[in-house]
């Protein structure tokens, strides 16, 4: 079974290319949203809360604001706090690659290449754009400040790095029907090969 990783920065347009994907028959595991389930787990919960303390839920539910506010900017905790959540991630994925049946399947993250996780993939897609384009993007959907977004976008790596390690790179600063397209092309392309 051949495990494509998607990746790319906040706002660039991975869920999309995800759900894209999903649309052609290829299952996308999406590691940032088991990640947030997996957390409400009793045995990462009481690690998160050790680490950042009580507030890191507010009745059983994920305070992902306060979790935010503590980590983004603050390297070392970050760290911490990937070291007990990427290990339950890796572990879910491989479960839930167990049940697929599909020749490609997908694992979208937004950091798979900083988790070290890309090692697992037999190729990597990133997606893409303009930081501006980005930017506006997140603005838009998460009601997010710039600089808010610019500090989360420095705990990645940077736009060039990645598109050094990538297999596959769309530029998603066009239309969805453009993104379409790409997309596209790059399934007919990974069924070629």
């Amino acid at each position: 079974m051949f495990t494509l990783g998607i990746t790319g920065g906040i706002g660039s347009g991975k869920t999309v290319v995800s759900t894209l994907l999903e649309a052609h028959g290829i299952p996308v595991y999406n590691s940032d949203v088991r990640a947030k389930e997996l957390m409400l787990s009793d045995s990462i919960k009481t690690k998160i809360m050790a680490l950042l303390g009580n507030q890191s839920y507010e009745n059983n539910v994920l305070n992902k604001r306060f979790i935010s506010e503590k980590v983004f900017g603050n390297e070392a905790l970050l760290a911490q706090l990937n070291a007990i959540v990427h290990p339950e991630v890796q572990n879910d994925f491989l479960d839930w690659k167990k049940n697929q049946t599909s020749k490609i399947v997908g694992k979208e993250a937004a950091i798979l290449f900083e988790s070290g996780s890309y090692k697992q993939c037999d190729a990597v897609v990133l997606v893409t754009a303009d930081e501006d384009i980005r930017l506006s993007r997140v603005m838009q959907r998460d009601g997010l400040t710039r600089d808010r977004i610019l500090e989360r976008m420095r705990n990645q790596w940077s736009e060039k790095k990645k598109i050094e390690h990538a297999d596959y790179v769309l530029y998603n600063n066009g239309s969805l029907v453009e993104l379409e397209q790409k997309v596209h092309n790059l399934i007919s392309e990974l069924n070629n090969r």
